[in-house]
């Protein structure tokens, strides 16, 4: 299906569209900036304006595309499919490395996305969430309203944070983290269950996610058990 964009959108040169995209109101998207399919952009979003780095170019980039290939150079935004963008979220590119939003988010009014964060798939932004610069959140990861992510911070697979917390260090996978500074409290049972585990996965799991433990050898679902893998095998200095 053809992208509905309304009139007062501004789509900056180097912006590459899907299809059944809808791009709302005074919404300006600007290059390089890649978008999947099927996505809800709304009213008063921000997408691919430079990087909140003092020293870095700030371009009239709605005028013409800044120069460079985002998978040569590393800059720009790409997002991935059906996501939805709520009014006046902001996406900046990246720096080093694409600002990336993958597939089935939600990311609900006023959000951000600094320069040169990943956002897997499948997450939730709550209202006003702010993620600094070179954050990485893993999928499945629900972060509650006006969370505040520290730059270069990292979220895991699953984690529930709540509403108000100021993320300072990691997140682990699968659990709940409220506060400020935001400590874990517990493991995300619901999320655990969402993904396919019964009570008894979900407890032969738990020593693992408060840092207590091996990943079991079996019983999760091939998915799940490829996520938490990649977590428990990630570089610890990845930012």
């Amino acid at each position: 299906m053809a992208n509905r964009i309304h009139p007062t959108a501004v789509i900056g040169e180097g912006v590459e569209l899907g299809d059944d995209n809808v791009i709302g109101p005074y919404t300006v998207i600007v290059g390089p900036t890649r978008i999947g399919d099927g996505n809800w952009i709304g009213p008063h979003v921000t997408i691919g304006t430079p990087g909140e780095d003092r020293g870095g170019p700030h371009p009239v980039a709605w005028e013409s595309a800044p120069a460079g290939d985002p998978a040569a150079d590393g800059h720009g935004v790409v997002i991935g499919s059906r996501n939805r963008i709520r009014e006046y979220t902001s996406i900046q590119q990246g720096t080093w490395r694409a600002s990336a939003l993958g597939d089935d988010c939600y990311v609900l009014r006023g959000s951000h996305i600094g320069h040169d964060v990943v956002v897997d798939d499948q997450v939730t932004l709550a209202c006003n969430v702010l993620l600094g610069g070179h954050t990485h959140v893993w999928s499945f990861a629900n972060l509650g309203m006006s969370t505040v992510v520290h730059q270069g911070g990292s979220i895991g697979p699953g984690a529930m944070v709540g509403m108000g917390s100021a993320v300072r260090r990691e997140v682990g996978a699968f659990t709940i983290t409220v506060g400020n500074p935001a400590r874990a409290t517990g493991v995300n049972v619901v999320g655990l269950s969402r993904r396919g585990l019964d009570e008894a996965a979900v407890e032969a799991l738990s020593p693992w996610v408060k840092g207590k433990g091996d990943l079991p050898a079996d019983g999760l679902p091939d998915d799940l058990s490829t996520l938490v893998k990649a977590w428990d095998a990630r570089p610890r200095d990845e930012h």
